[in-house]
């Protein structure tokens, strides 16, 4: 065993990806469905590695630049995750649910700091317990970067080594509850409260017209339809396709077949008989006009319209003050399927009053032509691409850097965001621009998932290694014990004091809030086991806000932690 922990000593990158590998493995485990994480996971088997190599007076230790690198990634990732729906929070209905997200936050961080002077805690206490009781891992790298800075005084004696070991081990000791416990809170609130949460839902789907969560996943029923007909009926021959349309608006004429080709569509071509002529449009005005042109025919050249699928992006101002009446009468949106609303990275369920708002992603199936139209009106048309544009992920981390260089005076000492912050800043102000010019800065959804999660994940591992043979010499019972303790009243109490203030003040529906909680949390887990508690998709819908708002608090106060408990 000795042998084999000298080679990984001498092999940081086998070392590095053994724990990545075993944290991604053991994170993926449950006991009664309930799982470490990777993230958690990453520090438990990197620890654990440092720990019992430690035994063999062996040090295992990776270079600390790895370990930054891999972190800036992940918090500009984050950015250009939230950077849509952060800005579109500060407006609004969002309103409500950004105040939630802030009330949450405030008060987890304040917890932790005065638990962390109360109780005496070493340095990074603070830090890792804030991380952990609000489940929020990017904490761990700005808390960190509070010491590594320079920011926050150590104690004679005391190391930055040692300050980030207390910050992994404060983590891990209030991460499960910081998970578990804001999962049954948000989950048993509206029943300690006296409220029927699934009663509430029904009321709010039958209202607002939101889909109820237990329906099907597949369904045949498509709201637009595509339909071929001989013409039969003496009224429309030798009249011209225009005359159709002005007469009967609903429809759109997407083909015209005569004697065995396709005639080109022009207003001024006129129909004969035995044309096979192809309409689209909604189902139900399919149904109303019966015999308009003639009986219905399965002609596959007439039917063979090539549809396009695309992802259209709200930029259009007018479009969010319009109703559903009013989006559904603009020329085209008849010939579409919604197949699906995000928000902020997050599905939004639609009901009939739901309002866009600018930076909602809306993805369509329909006729090329009514895609182009309504994309053009409603804002941007955004085409799936796997490439990333580097150039603009460079000049974004080097503007992230240069604001986290930023500091002014404050608590007696110069204080900044440090690259960590201004890397997310910058991922939020270049996910914004980028989502209103959509000419540059492309990065598919798959590239970011890799910035956050693998820099994420690696991070974790390097800083449970490199604080694995430090822990034991700092962590006694009656430490973890009081980081315990202050970090369930830290997961704890922010769930209902924003429950009271949602439930009470801002009279939210008892189902969007509990979607509102888990948002203000940054946690989708609370939301999802919400959904299934209550057979429903309401719970979505008071999510997104908050979950942007409080995932950039919660990161940048893992740092104030740090300072404030100092």
């Amino acid at each position: 065993m000795q042998s084999f922990f000298q080679w990984l000593a001498v092999n940081p990158f086998i070392l590095l990806f053994l724990t990545v590998g075993l944290a991604v493995w053991l994170g993926r485990q449950s006991i009664g469905g309930y799982g470490l994480g990777m993230v958690a996971a990453a520090i438990v088997i990197g620890a654990g590695l440092a720990i019992v190599a430690s035994t063999y007076d062996i040090k295992l230790a990776i270079d600390n630049f790895a370990k930054s690198l891999f972190y800036y990634l992940f918090m500009y990732g984050v950015g250009l995750r939230v950077g849509p729906s952060f800005i579109n929070s500060l407006g609004g209905d969002g309103l409500k649910f950004t105040f939630l997200a802030v009330v949450s936050s405030v008060i987890g961080l304040a917890i932790v700091v005065l638990g962390a002077k109360m109780f005496g805690l070493p340095v990074g206490a603070a830090g890792g317990m804030l991380a952990g009781a609000m489940t929020m891992s990017a904490a761990i790298g700005s808390a960190e970067q509070a010491v590594t800075s320079g920011v926050v005084t150590l104690p004679p004696g005391s190391t930055a080594q040692q300050a980030t070991a207390m910050i992994a081990v404060s983590y891990g000791i209030t991460y499960i509850w910081g998970t578990v416990g804001i999962i049954l809170i948000t989950k048993y609130l509206p029943k300690w409260w006296g409220v029927d949460a699934a009663e509430a839902a029904r009321a709010y789907e039958k209202e607002h017209g939101v889909a109820s969560g237990d329906g099907p996943v597949l369904t045949g029923w498509r709201p637009g339809s595509l339909r071929a007909y001989r013409l039969e009926n003496e009224a429309l021959v030798g009249r011209s396709l225009q005359d159709l349309v002005r007469a009967n608006p609903e429809y759109r004429v997407v083909n015209l077949v005569r004697d065995g080709g396709v005639v080109d569509l022009a207003d001024d071509v006129t129909f004969k008989r035995g044309d096979i002529i192809a309409i689209g449009g909604r189902r139900e005005a399919m149904m109303e006009k019966m015999g308009l042109i003639g009986p219905e025919v399965a002609d596959r050249l007439a039917l063979d319209v090539p549809l396009d699928r695309a992802e259209i992006v709200v930029a259009n101002r007018d479009v969010t003050r319009m109703s559903q009446a009013e989006l559904r009468a603009l020329p085209g949106v008849d010939q579409l399927q919604v197949t699906s609303v995000e928000r902020g990275g997050v599905p939004l369920p639609v009901g009939n009053d739901t309002r866009l708002q600018r930076m909602d992603i809306v993805s369509v199936i329909g006729l090329k032509s009514a895609v182009q139209q309504v994309g053009g009106l409603v804002g941007r048309i955004v085409r799936p691409s796997t490439a990333t544009d580097l150039l603009t992920l460079s000049f974004g981390m080097i503007l992230g850097f240069l604001i986290g260089s930023i500091e002014f005076p404050a608590f007696g000492a110069s204080v900044g965001l440090g690259n960590a912050g201004g890397l997310l800043v910058s991922g939020v102000i270049v996910s914004s621009i980028v989502a209103r010019l959509r000419f540059f800065g492309n990065t598919p959804t798959a590239a970011r998932n890799v910035l956050e999660d693998l820099g994420l994940v690696v991070f974790v591992s390097i800083v449970g290694i490199n604080a694995g043979a430090s822990l034991l010499s700092q962590l006694t019972g009656a430490i973890a014990l009081k980081i315990f303790v202050i970090g369930f009243l830290a997961c704890s109490i922010p769930p209902f004091v924003v429950w009271a203030i949602g439930y009470h003040i801002f009279r939210i529906n008892p189902a969007v809030l509990m979607g509102g909680v888990a948002g203000a949390r940054s946690h989708s887990g609370p939301c999802r086991e919400a959904t299934v508690e209550i057979q429903s998709n309401v719970p979505w819908i008071g999510f997104p806000v908050g979950y942007a708002v409080s995932g950039v608090l919660l990161t940048v106060f893992g740092y104030f932690a740090m300072v404030l408990a100092g």
